[in-house]
């Protein structure tokens, strides 16, 4: 796995790149790509920072592991390529999106736009095996998106962070709350939004007022 990343994330990031765990973690992701079929594309498993460069950063989102079937995972969480069907999560994402900002259910459920506006779309887990759900797990993808988050925390201001879900939630202790903003509800999953702990939430809204008052343009969801 070579690293493919925007050179603009290489200043920040570059110290991970040359640690051992990384380059075991290389060493597992190659082997896994060459024998197995694995998601996202490996040219797309760095993709969140391929389309949010750190000078327009506004928003990090962070999922947990990327979609395990076959054409869905395109490297951004939560988002899948053109024309795949939206998955349920993504489906109640958007579906509160709509209730809470007015605009209509979009047809496409590929998240790219988003990530073009400032937001990061990161999931801890940057690749997974075909039909496998969490097998490229604690194989220290989680210790480089961890560092992802400290250093964005450390290097940035005002930044707003939207964490669904008990994974996500326990990312905040990452995150110094004085300098950025923390939103935290129930995953969008079925699950847990079925049990009413996702719909309402006003995230995209509470979200694009704090980017306003910030005097930060709000995002077009």
């Amino acid at each position: 796995m070579q690293v493919k990343i925007a050179e603009s994330w290489l200043p920040c990031l570059k110290e991970e790149f040359s640690a051992p765990y990384y380059k075991e973690l290389e060493n597992f992701v190659n082997t896994q790509y060459r024998e197995h079929t694995c998601y996202p594309p490996e040219e797309q498993v760095f993709a969140a920072f391929d389309h949010c460069s750190p000078e327009q950063l506004k928003v990090v989102i962070l999922g947990q592991d990327p979609y395990h079937g076959e054409g869905q995972a395109n490297g951004l969480c939560f988002s899948v390529n053109e024309g795949i069907p939206h998955p349920p999560s993504l489906k109640n994402i958007l579906k509160e999106v709509s209730e809470d900002t007015g605009i209509s259910y979009p047809e496409s459920g590929n998240l790219e736009r988003w990530a073009e506006q400032g937001v990061l779309l990161l999931n801890a887990t940057l690749s997974v095996r075909q039909s496998q759900a969490g097998s490229h797990q604690r194989k220290g993808w989680e210790k480089f998106t961890d560092n992802v988050i400290k250093k964005i925390s450390s290097q940035n201001s005002g930044i707003v962070f939207l964490l669904w879900g008990g994974y996500a939630a326990k990312k905040a202790k990452l995150i110094d709350a004085e300098k950025h903003h923390v939103l935290i509800s129930g995953h969008p999953s079925p699950l847990s939004a079925n049990r009413g702990f996702w719909f309402g939430n006003g995230h995209f809204t509470k979200c694009n007022t704090i980017l306003k008052e910030m005097g930060k343009a709000p995002i077009i969801w």
